[in-house]
C-alpha cells in the first residue's frame, strides 16, 4: 500500500500539538501512536507530528537538535480554507501566536499568518 506524501513538524509536545491541530483543523487525527500523530489534509497529503526527542535519535549528530529551534520559524504550513479568520481565530484561541488577520496579498490570495505553539508558522489562504 502507497502512503501519501506528508510533511512533519516536530514538536516539543505530542498531545498537546495534537490537541492543538484537532481544534484549529476540526478534525481528528487518523493515526496518534507514540512518536507520531498523522492529519489527513485532503486526498492527496498529511500532516504528520513527530516529537523532537524521537526524530533526535535519527538525525542527531548529524543535525543540529531540533530542540535548539524551538520557537524559531522552521517552515510555513500553507493552508487553504473557505474562511482564514476563521482558522485564524481558531488557532488564537487554542495558544496561536497572532501575527497577521487575513490580507489581500501580493500573490493574489487572502491570507492570515499565525505560529503554531511550537513557532511553525501556519498560513490559512483563500
Amino acid at each position: 500500500m502507497n502512503k501519501l506524501p506528508m510533511i512533519i513538524l516536530y514538536v516539543a509536545d505530542q498531545d498537546k500539538s495534537r490537541a492543538f491541530y484537532e481544534a484549529v483543523l476540526l478534525q481528528k487525527s487518523i493515526l496518534d501512536v507514540p512518536g507520531m500523530t498523522e492529519f489527513k489534509l485532503n486526498d492527496h497529503f498529511l500532516l504528520g507530528l513527530m516529537p523532537e526527542k524521537g526524530i533526535q535519535k535519527i538525525i542527531c549528530p548529524s543535525t543540529p537538535n531540533p530542540e535548539l529551534g524551538n520557537g524559531i520559524p522552521r517552515c510555513e504550513l500553507y493552508l487553504q480554507v473557505d474562511n482564514p479568520n476563521e482558522y485564524l481565530s481558531r488557532a488564537i484561541a487554542n495558544g496561536a501566536k497572532m501575527i497577521s488577520m487575513a490580507e489581500q496579498r501580493d500573490w493574489g490570495d487572502m491570507v492570515a499568518y499565525c505560529a503554531d505553539p511550537d513557532g511553525h508558522i501556519l498560513a490559512f489562504a483563500k
